[in-house]
């Protein structure tokens, strides 16, 4: 009689055995180490941007955990020291990065980093969103964006557009409406979003796509004007503001995100575990309304749903950083 086989069991002797055998206790080591997770204090490390993100969801982990959570912030290289930290520490989901659309551009951009973000860092989950707003001085003779495409094309070449440095998602932002109303403006990146902003008010440069949160007050208070919003919907700030698609772009969409990766080899029921308690922190009240008050729309999504996010967000950063030949410094 033929001896059957179960179809999850290696036929092939002693090795194959062995390597079931290794297999089921690494399962069993997981789901113990899910089930003790977290025993101990958890770091949240911040590396561009702002951490009010972070602090939101430090403070309410530690409320569920009963641990402290530590927000370190790791400035520099547009994100590389903080992911390359996250990347290589153990990979226990004890220390979880923040990450932005500044990683998913230079995965694109600086493929010499020391890590690589899609190989080495696993996504858990998005913690929330933000539009750009695209802003002009007040003296550009543009209320819309039709005006200011037709001032472009009337001017090329002669109108400059800022960022908060090269390789950014306000950059590609202006970079992608360059591309989609084919039009001819100069690039000038800054060292983070406040200088860049002040040669805006003063006249320096004529526009730029800034986050929502910190061109709002500027807005209001007529230092700029609002052109258009990046998102697919309307900027709940700016609610008279028109998106880029509804002038014209149907296919423009830029957002600015947070979300949150560990190391990749991470246990799946460790990133799982911390996937569940992101989303469900992210979708209650306070957690919300304090987002919102900090300029993001909450979001709070499951593991898969953010690694389908940001391979979408790869993919747009690669096309307009091919179309536009744009080259790291």
């Amino acid at each position: 009689m033929q001896q059957r086989v179960h179809p999850l069991v290696p036929s092939s002797g002693r090795m194959g055995g062995r390597l079931w055998c290794a297999l089921v206790v690494g399962a069993l080591c997981s789901i113990a180490s899910a089930q003790d997770f977290p025993s101990r204090t958890t770091r949240v490390v911040v590396g561009p941007g702002p951490d009010a993100l972070a602090r939101i969801i430090g403070q309410k982990l530690s409320e569920s955990w009963g641990h402290p959570v530590i927000v370190d912030q790791r400035p520099g290289a547009g994100g590389i020291v903080a992911a390359d930290a996250v990347a290589k520490l153990a990979p226990d989901g004890y220390t979880l990065l923040l990450s932005t659309g500044s990683y998913t551009i230079n995965s694109i951009l600086q493929p010499k980093s020391p890590y690589d973000f899609e190989r080495d860092l696993a996504p858990v989950s998005l913690i929330a969103t933000l539009p750009f707003i695209l802003v002009v001085n007040p003296a550009v003779p543009a209320h819309s964006l039709k005006d200011l495409v037709a001032l472009a094309r009337s001017r090329p070449g002669k109108l400059n557009y800022a960022s908060s440095g090269k390789g950014t998602p306000p950059h590609l932002a202006g970079e992608m409406l360059k591309q989609m109303a084919e039009i001819d403006m100069v690039h000038v990146g800054y060292k983070g979003a406040a200088p860049a902003v002040s040669d805006v008010i003063a006249g320096q440069v004529e526009m730029m796509f800034v986050p929502a949160p910190t061109g709002l007050p500027l807005v209001k208070a007529g230092k700029l004007r609002a052109i258009a919003v990046s998102s697919p919907r309307r900027y709940t700030g700016l609610p008279d503001v028109p998106t880029v698609a509804e002038q014209g772009y149907p296919d423009f969409a830029v957002v600015g995100w947070n979300g949150i990766h560990v190391a990749a080899k991470t246990p799946p029921a460790i990133v799982e575990k911390l996937a569940v308690e992101l989303a469900r922190i992210m979708h209650t009240r306070d957690a919300q309304e304090k987002a919102e008050a900090a300029g993001f729309a909450p979001a709070g999504s499951t593991r898969q749903e953010f690694d389908t996010f940001v391979r979408a967000d790869i993919a747009r950063a690669a096309r307009v950083i091919k179309a536009g030949n744009i080259q790291p410094d």
